[in-house]
């Protein structure tokens, strides 16, 4: 596990690497990196557990988990807890840097495609009854647009493509999803795919209200 300072646009500077996530808060405290770039796999406290513990903290910087996406189930979890995304272990150099710039400028490390792919992969297990309830509670303090963009995005859509499905302009798809994003306490669009997916919702109504999926 490597963390990683962006220092300024064109310039990004390895400040420490640590073995085990046991390491993890206490470099993050020492160096106040701006990004973190987490294995999964490490001895003793596993990335996931280390992933939880540094965006539990104000100010927290954000996240990119290594995987090899086929094997690690733990890399949902990742994602639940706050990370920005993920990288394959086979990730050239040069794409890892660009994910680096990307997750420090905010923006989440997970195309459309990648999103459905992984949820419909590692998400796949059936979400409880209270899980259900509750997630669609919480989607239930959406606007009547913001839940159209919410299930837009759990369906895996970039926000141009929902910008043409909706007949919204691109900046205002933006907005929606910032606003949900702020509304819900969640930290990208991949979390609002996963509160879409545990609510077991896929598809918006004729009044924007929401729908089973089918066989739901």
């Amino acid at each position: 596990m490597r963390y990683v300072y962006k220092r300024h646009a064109d310039d990004i500077r390895v400040v420490a690497e640590a073995a085990d996530g046991a390491q993890v808060v206490g470099l993050v405290e020492a160096y106040r990196p701006a990004v973190v770039l987490m294995d999964i796999r490490m001895p003793g406290v596993d990335g996931l557990a280390a992933t939880a513990q540094v965006r539990a903290r104000p100010g927290a910087p954000e996240v990119l988990v290594l995987t090899t996406f086929h094997t690690d189930a733990h890399v949902l979890g990742a994602l639940r807890a706050g990370a920005a995304g993920f990288l394959l272990k086979d990730t050239a150099p040069g794409d890892i840097v660009a994910a680096i710039r990307m997750v420090a400028a905010g923006d989440p490390v997970l195309s459309p495609a990648v999103t459905r792919r992984l949820i419909a992969q590692v998400a796949g297990a059936a979400a409880g009854a209270g899980t259900v309830a509750g997630a669609r509670a919480r989607l239930a303090l959406l606007g009547e647009r913001e839940r159209e963009v919410a299930l837009a995005v759990g369906g895996g859509a970039s926000n141009a493509q929902i910008a043409r499905a909706l007949h919204m302009a691109l900046p205002t798809v933006k907005t929606h999803v910032s606003r949900i994003l702020s509304r819900l306490g969640l930290n990208n669009r991949v979390q609002i795919a996963l509160l879409v997916h545990d609510a077991q919702l896929s598809t918006a109504g004729p009044d924007g209200g929401f729908s089973e999926p089918d066989g739901g």
